[in-house]
């Protein structure tokens, strides 16, 4: 296909504006986000926390892309996105059992960019046909841009497809998924294929990272260590996810321990579970953790179920946990965390100041101190207030601050 170039000053015109779309406010960016993560088609992708941040840096990916390529070669064409981070998306979207329909995240983009683009463009020229050739070539570049990476996503996704569909991992990733969706497939079937015993209790844990890769399976030991398992199940979700099983229960001490030695891993860990249910229910669990984790932006490295139910269940809606929790605790939520914390413990302890103390490894003045403070800042008097402001400091401990 040929491909005009504009005139000499409309290429100026395009170069000057890749270089102020080369480094996006931060507000451009999340309105971008926004729209690819939105819509039916990408609701899987937006409630899952690794394909999620794999869609954003497919998006600074792609921007970033047509940017430089303007800057380099104003107004010509730009060749397909097929870096990391795309390459990357397309191969996550496939193991998750995703089809190119979530690809319209693309569209979505488009039209977003176009729009912020069109800000940039009438900021450099007031002259009539300078905007018009200029708008003409852009609007061009970026829907050929878009058209011709989809294309080559969706050439790659098939690809990637044939290749999953010859191999253990799929073998594994298509036996584990039958057994979630209660679809009918014997014990013994399963067995055989996962290698992995479903009789007796499971604990289940998703393991995710968005950089370091490489710890991922290193964490999976640290799960069979600490229950105790030899034989554990790890499955391949995706490139930067696995899902783990364990027979019976991690110890808690050991396994927090284990997985502070990868800081940029994340764990969610599921309820433990009897039988080929439990097996399910345990990953359903975990799956409800790592959403809530990411829902709330919490900077914790490890969630476990039981630590999170509640939570879970109140932040459905995040933007009335958050008013839930302002309306609650008033000037408290932004106080030092040793404030916080020294009223959680007090709650946590049926009111025990001792006992409190000493789960806190502090004095009892110490807490008492702590305590005066939060009343101060507590919108109602603690005693009056107690099983709210309970709920509430749960919620404001797993949230991002």
């Amino acid at each position: 296909m040929s491909w005009e170039r504009p005139s000499p000053r409309v290429r100026e015109l395009i170069r000057r504006g890749a270089e102020i779309a080369l480094d996006p406010p931060a507000e451009w960016l999340a309105e971008l986000d926004t729209a690819t993560l939105s819509g039916p088609n990408r609701q899987q992708v937006a409630e899952d926390p690794v394909l999620a941040a794999a869609l954003k840096r497919t998006n600074r990916s792609n921007l970033l892309g047509w940017a430089s390529a303007n800057i380099r070669a104003p107004g010509e064409r730009v060749p397909a996105d097929l870096g990391e981070a795309p390459l990357a998306f397309a191969r996550d979207l496939i193991r998750r059992g995703l089809d190119e329909s979530a690809l319209d995240a693309y569209r979505s983009g488009q039209g977003v960019a176009l729009r912020l683009w069109m800000q940039i463009a009438f900021s450099l020229t007031s002259d009539h046909e300078e905007l018009r050739e200029l708008i003409d070539v852009s609007c061009r570049s970026i829907s050929a841009f878009v058209d011709d990476t989809v294309a080559a996503v969706s050439a790659q996704m098939a690809r990637e497809r044939e290749e999953l569909t010859r191999g253990t991992h799929a073998e594994r990733l298509e036996t584990v998924t039958l057994l979630l969706d209660g679809a009918p497939i014997t014990v013994s079937r399963a067995e055989q294929r996962l290698g992995y015993r479903l009789s007796g209790d499971h604990t289940a844990a998703i393991v995710w990272s968005d950089d370091a890769l490489g710890d991922l399976d290193r964490v999976a030991d640290v799960l069979a260590t600490a229950a105790g398992d030899p034989r554990p199940l790890t499955v391949l979700a995706s490139a930067a996810t696995r899902w783990v099983w364990v027979h019976g229960t991690p110890d808690d001490a050991v396994l927090r321990a284990g997985v502070a030695r990868f800081p940029a891993a994340r764990v969610a860990l599921g309820s433990s579970g009897s039988g080929a249910d439990g097996f399910r229910r345990s990953h359903l669990d975990a799956l409800t953790v790592q959403r809530m984790v990411a829902r709330l932006a919490s900077p914790q490295q490890l969630a476990t179920h039981e630590e999170v139910e509640l939570v879970a269940l109140l932040t459905t809606d995040a933007e009335r946990a958050d008013r839930f929790v302002r309306r609650t605790l008033g000037p408290l939520a932004t106080a030092d965390p040793e404030v916080t914390e020294a009223v959680r413990a007090f709650i946590a302890a049926s009111c025990n100041a001792t006992t409190a103390a000493a789960r806190l490894y502090t004095h009892r003045n110490t807490l008492l101190r702590r305590l005066a403070r939060a009343s101060k800042l507590l919108p109602r008097p603690l005693e009056h207030n107690l099983v709210h402001v309970g709920v509430a400091l749960e919620v404001h401990r797993w949230r991002a601050q």
